[in-house]
């Protein structure tokens, strides 16, 4: 037997093999999710999934809704949306998508791979005041929850229209998107306000089905497991619904998991993270401003996007806890100028379905710790959730407006 004939028998079959794997990751070919992942999957929180498309779609073409916010979304005590969703049997399942660090534009470009599945279906979006820093999101978050996939999703169909470009401006100025320079330089195009060019469009096509091929194998790995939390919540709570004993219970757990501090911030949160260091905290929030921020601007991306979807959206405006607020200095009526503007921003556009929490941060049990909704908020918050999503609601009408991707809304601190 010759050489080359040896060669073949032993590397022939590896190469074989490759050749296989990359025509497999170029080809349009879609693998089918595995519906046994998607009741872990919607609770895990897991950047695997928020950064990549395949579980989102799955599920969202169920019976699940996507519950889309930060950190709070994290906070999964016997009143949180998942579990009461859950416990009661209701004919939606939240899909948590966010958690700490994710901010308008993560969520806008997570949004690109879900457009057709949240398109004239309902929403629930959670906003932060927290996000809106002068400096709007950190790089490093960004950076965190952000996928080349993402990208490439959102380039084979993206036009050079205002939203686009916009995008892709805030898009240029991340550095992760520079992991790539070819999706770079397609996204530099539309924020000149040209469209892709054959090769880029071509280029970009390739790369989203290798990496949705990608997606489909990978995306369920090193998922965060929190089934079981939501069961042991669940077990606590009464066979029947009643808003009534529901909310006394919320009052006996807040007060059994708040005893050791002032603020009735939970123990767990105020061992861990304050104990030690809370009186170098006094007054030291009395200069933050939530009025002039770039997340103005980004948060407009998202609403375009639901204008475009025609998706209809229940907002949820938390409060701060207000007795930790008045310790630190953060100033209550900087607050009510944030809740004034951002709802400016919704209503005049047609976005009227909001629930706005922003006054109930004095409540007993209604916080969880300093910033988040703890049991009896997830409570009230049900009560608005719960008929959004089991009844009909009118169709939207929404009239999106430029103005908001504008400097001068950004940084606007007075009449509106």
């Amino acid at each position: 037997m010759s050489l080359k004939k040896r060669l073949w028998l032993i590397l022939g079959p590896a190469v074989i093999a490759i050749m296989a794997l990359l025509l497999f990751l170029v080809t349009p070919y879609k693998l089918k999710v595995n519906q046994e992942v998607l009741p872990g999957a919607a609770i895990s929180q897991s950047a695997n999934i928020f950064k990549g498309n395949a579980i989102k779609q799955a599920a969202l073409s169920e019976n699940y809704v996507a519950f889309m916010g930060s950190s709070e979304l994290s906070r999964m005590d016997p009143f949180h949306p998942a579990v009461l969703a859950a416990k009661y049997k209701r004919p939606y399942r939240p899909f948590l998508l966010g958690a700490a660090g994710s901010q308008s534009l993560s969520h806008f470009f997570a949004m690109q791979g879900i457009n057709s599945e949240i398109s004239h279906k309902k929403v629930v979006f959670v906003i932060s005041p927290q996000w809106f820093t002068k400096q709007g999101i950190d790089k490093n978050a960004f950076s965190y929850y952000y996928s080349n996939l993402q990208a490439v999703t959102w380039l084979k169909t993206a036009k050079p229209t205002v939203m686009n470009r916009h995008a892709a401006k805030r898009l240029l100025m991340m550095p992760s998107v520079h992991s790539d320079e070819r999706i770079a330089h397609a996204v530099d195009t539309i924020a000149q306000g040209q469209a892709l060019s054959k090769g880029q469009l071509t280029y970009v096509k390739l790369k989203y089905n290798e990496l949705s091929r990608e997606d489909e194998l990978f995306s369920s790995l090193h998922m965060n497991l929190r089934t079981q939390k939501l069961a042991k919540a669940a077990k606590q709570l009464p066979a029947e619904y009643s808003v009534e004993h529901l909310d006394k219970l919320a009052m006996e757990i807040g007060e059994k998991k708040t005893g050791n501090n002032p603020f009735r911030i939970s123990d767990r949160f105020w061992n861990k993270r304050l104990k030690d260091n809370y009186r170098q905290l006094k007054g030291r929030q009395a200069k933050f401003n939530y009025l002039a921020s770039p997340e103005y601007s980004d948060f407009e991306l998202v609403l375009n996007q639901f204008a475009l979807d025609k998706t209809d959206v229940l907002f949820v405006i938390p409060p701060v806890n207000r007795q930790w607020s008045q310790y630190t200095g953060l100033s209550l009526k900087m607050l009510a100028q944030f809740d004034n503007k951002i709802k400016y921003q919704l209503q005049s556009q047609g976005f009227n379905n909001i629930v706005d929490l922003s006054k109930d941060g004095g409540e007993k049990y209604f916080m969880q710790d300093t910033i988040h909704l703890g049991w009896r908020g997830w409570l009230k918050l049900d009560q608005a959730v719960k008929p959004f999503l089991t009844k009909k609601q009118p169709a939207p009408s929404y009239r999106i407006n430029d103005y908001f991707y504008s400097q001068k809304w950004q940084n606007l601190q007075g009449d509106y």
